[in-house]
């Protein structure tokens, strides 16, 4: 197939690879002429330009785009495209995106692939970074069967996780699940920085390992990601956010109170309760 993607960093990059290795034609567009350039260099598509042209005789386009800029590339786009091209994207909030796009392009299919690093950019695209992680995609009513099936063709040559929801039931789900970590994460290193002890300060830097790391990763991620994420699922991250406060109420309050028993029973219970995020599964849909 001929694919076109626009955006050529962590995501469409990391989409241009794996897509050029199954064997597909890969078109991208970037606002860079560097980054066109090292996307050539690097073999995440076989051709890229700032012009929007290039991408004219694409099957399929996938947006890669900050979540703000989804609509309005759509909008640059349509000039060049014929009716039968298949739009999709991959912005990690759906309602918005598909609200703001289904009236502008019929063969729309919201998409969202949960994985990420901490870098960005198209130096941090890779292979293989789909693989065991879940793709979700979001039609409508409206949306084309054939052209759901097609995005989900190339999908599943990505993962085997493929998921179907609405597009409201994908943004109360990752609000817990992606876009609370965030916030949680971000206040966690500001708690840290907060220690008004130089000495202390600096000793909890050079002791920090991987809990602190792993707790602390995608809270010093991309900051223009974490703003979308707020500014486009506020209601569910504000319903995340308050219902975390609570839990985290709890425990102030059972160490206030020495309450180890009542904590220790806290702590089993999430102990057994993490292992239901994480269960393996093959058919999603």
């Amino acid at each position: 197939m001929k694919i076109g993607i626009v955006g050529l960093g962590l995501i469409g990059g990391s989409l241009g690879l794996d897509l050029r290795n199954d064997g597909h034609s890969v078109l991208g567009v970037s606002r860079q002429d560097y980054t066109c350039n090292r996307a050539i260099e690097l073999g995440v598509v076989d051709d890229a330009s700032v012009k929007m042209n290039l991408l004219a005789a694409s099957d399929i386009i996938f947006i890669c785009t900050p979540i703000s800029a989804i609509a309005p590339t759509l909008q640059a786009l349509i000039p060049h495209l014929s009716p039968e091209t298949i739009i999709t994207d991959v912005g990690s909030v759906k309602t918005a995106v598909v609200e703001a796009v289904t009236p502008l392009w019929h063969n729309f299919v919201g998409g969202h692939p949960m994985a990420g690093r901490e870098s960005n950019g198209i130096e941090a695209a890779v292979s293989g970074l789909f693989t065991d992680c879940a793709y979700v995609l979001t039609p409508v009513d409206t949306t084309p069967p054939a052209a759901v099936k097609q995005v989900e063709h190339l999908v599943r040559s990505l993962t085997n996780r493929v998921y179907f929801c609405s597009p409201q039931d994908h943004d109360r789900a990752v609000a817990w699940i992606s876009h609370l970590p965030v916030m949680v994460s971000a206040s966690l290193i500001n708690a840290c920085i907060d220690e008004t002890d130089p000495i202390v300060l600096e000793l909890v830097q050079q002791l920090a390992s991987s809990g602190f790391r792993d707790t602390s990763r995608v809270g010093g991620g991309n900051p223009e990601l974490g703003v979308m994420m707020a500014r486009y699922n506020r209601d569910f991250l504000l319903r995340s956010l308050l219902s975390y406060r609570h839990r985290l109420d709890e425990l102030i309050e059972r160490v206030e109170q020495s309450d180890w028993q009542g904590l220790e029973q806290q702590l089993q219970d999430t102990q057994a309760a993490r292992s239901q995020f994480f269960s393996p599964s093959v058919d999603h849909r």
